[in-house]
């Protein structure tokens, strides 16, 4: 039995369907020129049921760009990038782009492969997370000649433009609200670091902060890879045991604050007289818990939807006046495990 090869369909398929010239065909699917709205809608009707999808590669040898949008994250399995990519996506539905997603494991060399390929298929804009790159990937995002748009952070200088939060400020403020809760034994427990700038920055503000009020993080632990919820737990039992006198626990994400918060209320400790704990990025599926884990917003929907506003405002002909550097600014929420002042 042989597969019969199908070729492509062309404008003159869709032409003879419509009975309209090949011309008019191209005017109505890049919807240009002055086409009356009745053979409009003929020839869409034609491109519909032929199932026609038009070769884009063509204008964009022309052009020189392609209606995408390379958004470049560090990870798909952490739940925090799907929400940033839910905002650029609520933008961009409304115009012709469309994103497109580079995964680069938090590891530089991977970024920088990723961001090669994607820049080779030349997007119409970027939309990458960080900061901080390889000299090769700053050069690429500089020398791109498109809209790029930093994401996550506000703590460094962007190639172009940025939207973010300052998580050493983030750091700051949980730590203020922690002592002025009256926690002064403190355990730190986290992603292990080099690779995530931005949890690094937390924490760089967090014992700042502790250190101009006279107090240190007294026992800390760090992970990769695996379940944060099961880490967290496993975590938690490890640190309790070698410091048992600690009254708060803070976190660095608020999955493995989850873990911890379970396995405290298994062990029948008072939260949060007994002992405090905290998180961060305001995980909304964590709301099901017993307790409301005390935590930082890190307004994941609202940077995606502003970096994807600057992509288009820029992308405009001619194009708009756009702030390029933009500071969102996170908030507490106290919870059921932090103390109010």
């Amino acid at each position: 039995m042989t597969v019969e090869n199908k070729r492509p369909l062309t404008l003159r398929d869709v032409s003879e369907a419509s009975g309209v010239s090949e011309m008019t065909v191209s005017r109505v699917l890049r919807n240009r020129g002055d086409v009356s709205e009745a053979t409009r809608a003929r020839v869409l009707a034609a491109a519909k049921a032929l199932g026609y999808v038009p070769n884009k590669i063509a204008g964009a040898l022309a052009s020189n760009r392609v209606n995408l949008i390379a958004v470049i994250i560090p990870s798909l399995s952490n739940m925090v990038f799907p929400e940033v990519l839910t905002g650029v996506n609520e933008v961009l539905e409304t115009t012709a782009l469309q994103p497109v997603v580079g995964v680069t494991d938090y590891l530089p060399e991977k970024e920088e492969r990723v961001l090669y390929e994607m820049l080779s298929w030349r997007p119409s804009g970027v939309i990458i997370a960080g900061l901080e790159h390889t000299e090769a990937a700053r050069a690429m995002l500089r020398a791109a000649g498109i809209p790029v748009v930093e994401i996550m952070d506000a703590d460094g200088a962007p190639v172009d433009a940025m939207v973010g939060i300052s998580h050493r400020r983030a750091g700051r403020e949980m730590a203020r609200a922690i002592l002025d809760a009256g926690y002064r034994r403190i355990g730190f427990m986290g992603t292990k670091m080099p690779l995530d700038h931005r949890a690094r920055k937390r924490f760089e503000g967090f014992t700042e902060k502790l250190a101009k009020n006279g107090v240190e993080i007294e026992d800390r632990a760090f992970y990769s890879g695996g379940s944060a919820l099961a880490k967290g737990r496993e975590m938690t039992a490890e640190m309790m045991t070698r410091s048992p006198d600690l009254d708060f626990l803070y976190y660095s994400n608020d999955m493995i604050g989850a873990g911890g918060l379970l396995y405290l209320l298994e062990k029948g400790y008072d939260i949060p007289g007994r002992i405090g704990l905290a998180g961060f990025n305001g995980v909304e599926l964590l709301q099901g818990l017993p307790r409301q884990l005390a935590t930082m917003d890190a307004c994941r929907n609202e940077i995606g939807r502003k970096a994807a506003e600057i992509i288009v405002a820029r992308l405009e002909t001619p194009p708009q006046e756009v702030d390029s550097q933009v500071v969102l600014t996170p908030k507490i929420s106290y919870g059921d495990t932090l103390k109010r002042e």
